[in-house]
């Protein structure tokens, strides 16, 4: 089965599905409410046993305002297809886009830094919290109303780390050691 193929039958097998070809890439834009069957299939009947990346895109100022994207590939690397779905702002906060961490179990951290960056949930998601950024940063960092230089925000306690001892440490070179062996940066502990 080719990708091309792969699409065709997404298409004929579920309504209000579009099918994209650019450059030799396949896409399929699927209704949020159809999401988790199309991905069902893809898994099941089309043997796309690979879930390769869920990213996101900010589409600021249209409705709907986000899309995510799922890259999915057979092992054997004969087939790569792009499922995309539409995500209204309501939708995103909402868990409206289910997970499908129990088909793919790579999915669960790609979900979580979706949710982590952009600030879209995934509904029955196993632990649906922050990847990246710490637990109560007031912001999604890939959203496209958060400023390029960043934001300035009061650091936890956690984030705190103090200098580590450099002279006559257990893993520091030593300088105008006599020998090699002496200079060489291991443990002299």
């Amino acid at each position: 089965m080719t990708a091309e193929q792969a699409a065709e039958k997404v298409l004929g097998s579920f309504d209000r599905v579009t099918h994209l070809e650019f450059r030799g890439e396949h896409t399929v834009t699927v209704p949020l409410e159809n999401l988790r069957e199309v991905m069902e299939y893809c898994k099941g009947e089309l043997d796309l046993d690979f879930l390769l990346d869920v990213s996101s895109v900010d589409h600021m100022g249209d409705d709907p305002r986000f899309e995510v994207v799922y890259e999915l590939a057979k092992v054997d690397d004969s087939v790569h297809l792009r499922v995309k779905a539409a995500v209204s702002e309501q939708q995103a906060e909402a868990e409206a886009v289910p997970t499908v961490s129990d088909l793919w179990a790579t999915a669960n951290w790609h979900e979580r830094e979706v949710y982590d960056m952009m600030g879209i949930r995934f509904g029955n998601h196993p632990d649906m919290r922050r990847i990246l950024m710490w637990e109560g940063y007031p912001y999604h960092p890939l959203r496209k109303e958060f400023p390029l230089a960043g934001k300035p925000t009061e650091l936890p306690d956690v984030a705190s780390t103090d200098a580590a001892p450099m002279a006559d440490g257990p893993f520091v070179a030593t300088c105008g050691a006599d020998s090699r062996i002496k200079s060489e940066p291991r443990s002299r502990a």
